[in-house]
């Protein structure tokens, strides 16, 4: 697997950012004209989703819930109300991004979480990762007597907070779905697992995805995706200030930060 831009494989692939590429034609796709160019600049994360939720199997009438509100998280929950959830719960520290996934149809629900103190104890982190499963639960519930958890969960940001509240929070015999790459080595419950019989699916990327993605986009099925593109940069000069504007959540005016274009 080779990925242009990507560290994973040394020596490293050749990056993108240059004014032009030599790029294999078979690997080339052809975005038709009512799509634009903006919508296409996130056929990427776009894949990333179609991948996450190929390898969940979402049912229809499923519950969802997807942890992270960034580009790949709103896309995923997106397309977790394609493939038939009805109702589908987004959570993430920035109100901001949760409001923005429930204002543009992303997401049914959503559930801003509280930043916590540093915790160094195990028993501590489990605890309050319990009490955030608790308050997800709630909102996917949809004051159900017998809810016992989403059938499908995300996370997509790969913090080992949100993989223990995820696993805490899926219902027996339901699935959660690594999305967001996090640190190396995380604690999780493995017990919530086991005793539920909960699938731990991990993905990496994508494959075979653009032809998909691209019909979707033309569809008009999803949420328009144009106004996740919040800022924008001349030039190549300003790609090392367009990451770091990446990193943030918000901008100097306190404007909403999701998806970075760097246009020539």
């Amino acid at each position: 697997m080779r990925f242009r831009s990507s560290a994973k494989s040394v020596p490293h692939f050749q990056g993108t950012l240059q004014e032009r590429i030599n790029h294999p034609a078979k690997w080339c796709h052809k975005i038709p004209q009512h799509v634009s160019m903006d919508s296409a600049a996130l056929l990427e994360p776009l894949s990333v989703a179609i991948h996450a939720t190929r390898r969940a199997s979402i049912e229809q009438g499923d519950t969802v819930t997807v942890f992270g509100a960034g580009t790949v998280g709103l896309l995923t929950a997106a397309m977790a109300k394609l493939s038939g959830a009805t109702t589908v719960v987004i959570a993430d520290i920035d109100s901001g991004r949760v409001n923005y996934a429930l204002a543009n149809g992303f997401a049914h629900k959503g559930y801003i979480v509280h930043p916590r103190r540093h915790l160094i104890e195990t028993a501590e982190k489990l605890a309050v990762a319990k009490e955030l499963a608790e308050d997800v639960m709630q909102i996917a519930s949809l004051n159900d007597p017998d809810f016992e958890g989403t059938d499908v969960t995300f996370d997509c940001t790969g913090k080992e907070i949100c993989m223990q509240a995820g696993l805490y929070s899926t219902r027996p015999g339901g699935r959660l779905i690594m999305v967001g790459m996090g640190t190396p080595i995380q604690t999780l419950p493995m017990s919530a697992s086991h005793l539920k019989e909960v699938d731990i699916i991990g993905i990496f990327r994508y494959a075979n995805t653009y032809p998909t993605g691209i019909k979707i986009l033309s569809s008009g099925a999803l949420p328009n995706l144009d106004s996740m593109i919040t800022h924008r940069f001349r030039g190549l000069t300003a790609a090392k200030e367009a990451f770091e504007l990446a990193g943030k959540t918000t901008d100097k005016e306190g404007r909403l930060v999701l998806k970075i274009l760097v246009e020539n």
